[in-house]
């Protein structure tokens, strides 16, 4: 099977040498670990089976968050640790996108435009919380950046997962003034457009604000809204996504004659789709989602900031003794409405004397830590 790193390796030279001025450090980074992740360059442990005596070497990860194959174990990991944040309530799941005008200033901005998309997406959100005429109260917030679409495009968007109601200044919780209904879609847009201009200005960009065609501030920006269901349900449905980096191994279908082929479902279908771009494109489109360094693109606002962990508590006791002020859930997570995934911590390496596994070779004996392996050392011949 073609991964993405065999398809780095091939080409990722080459598109180097071609763009050394304009590729970015953290680019660089990214196509480096992903060459060599889980390859001996990085060490590992070595295993050996106590019934056949069979050898099993396993490499470290590289640790780099746009790496499809150390992502791979994070959602589970993510989940466990979430779950126990989130409260047992409905969510909805907001989606913000940056209109096209935009983008060129966020390719060249990444983290002023980024942490704005972020922080003032979340900011309007709370500002109509805040009016009783929606809810009345501070929500829960969990903010996700996303840059790409489907086919791999620039398509920079913020999905937040929103608590279904809110802590009131007298410390009672509240639940929306609409059943089934957070806050008007039309209204966010508006807020969240002026915030974010706002935020723009205040970060030193107006000169380059001014180069935009003034129109983008009158026009409406797409939000969307949905219902996901309970706390639970959500943080399964955001486990599926979180982690995944802009292409996962498996939607490459052949890397051949310089061409690369990945497979995609269309949005507006769900149908099945397939892409073939000449290998140099394809290096582009993906690393144009490589994230600035250190850049935390999962954050937390309202009552699920760090700085409100008093009130987060007071909210979920609130809902654990009186669990009838928690609405009843209408939607189930939907299967692949979003492709798409702020930490970059790899799954630890097994511990020696850690749980055993099955020996691959005689299906019988157990698999037990023999030593460590140096970085750059291969297996013997």
């Amino acid at each position: 099977m073609v991964e993405l790193a065999d398809i780095v390796r091939a080409v990722g030279p080459a598109y180097a040498d071609a763009h050394a001025g304009r590729l970015l450090p953290s680019q660089r980074r990214a196509m480096k670990d992903i060459v060599q992740c889980r390859t001996p360059l990085l060490g590992g442990s070595v295993y050996r089976c106590d019934e056949c005596a069979a050898l099993e070497y396993r490499y470290h990860s590289c640790r780099n968050r746009h790496c499809p194959k150390c992502q791979a174990d994070r959602a589970q990991h993510w989940l466990e640790r979430v779950r126990t944040r989130l409260l047992p309530c409905d969510h909805y799941l907001l989606t913000f996108t940056l209109p096209g005008q935009l983008r060129p200033l966020a390719r060249s901005h990444q983290r002023v435009v980024y942490a704005a998309l972020l922080r003032e997406a979340a900011a309007a959100v709370q500002t109509l919380a805040d009016d009783r005429q929606w809810v009345g109260g501070t929500v829960g917030i969990l903010a996700v950046l996303h840059t790409w679409s489907r086919t791999l495009e620039y398509h920079p968007h913020a999905h937040l997962l929103v608590t279904a109601g809110g802590l009131t200044a007298d410390g009672s919780w509240i639940t929306p003034a609409h059943q089934r209904f957070l806050m008007p879609g039309y209204a966010l847009s508006q807020l969240f457009r002026a915030k974010l201009r706002d935020a723009l200005g205040r970060a030193g960009l107006d000169r380059e604000i001014q180069e935009i065609d003034p129109r983008i501030w009158q026009r409406a920006w797409t939000v969307h809204i949905q219902q996901i269901g309970t706390g639970e349900q959500a943080t399964l449905y955001l486990s599926r996504y979180i982690y995944r980096v802009a292409l996962t191994n498996d939607r490459l279908e052949r890397f051949e004659h310089e061409r690369v082929t990945f497979r995609y479902t269309h949005a507006r279908t769900q149908e099945t789709r397939r892409q073939s771009l000449p290998a140099q494109v394809f290096i582009g489109r993906f690393l144009q989602h490589v994230l600035p360094r250190s850049f935390a693109k999962v954050r937390s606002y309202g009552l699920l900031s760090p700085s409100r962990r008093g009130d987060l508590e007071r909210a979920r006791q609130l809902l654990v003794s009186h669990p009838a002020t928690h609405a009843t859930c209408w939607a189930s997570p939907t299967e692949g409405l979003m492709d798409g995934a702020a930490s970059s911590a790899r799954p630890s390496p097994s511990p020696p004397n850690s749980a055993s596994q099955v020996c691959p070779v005689c299906q019988r004996g157990q698999l037990r830590w023999v030593e460590q392996l140096q970085r750059s050392r291969a297996p013997p011949e």
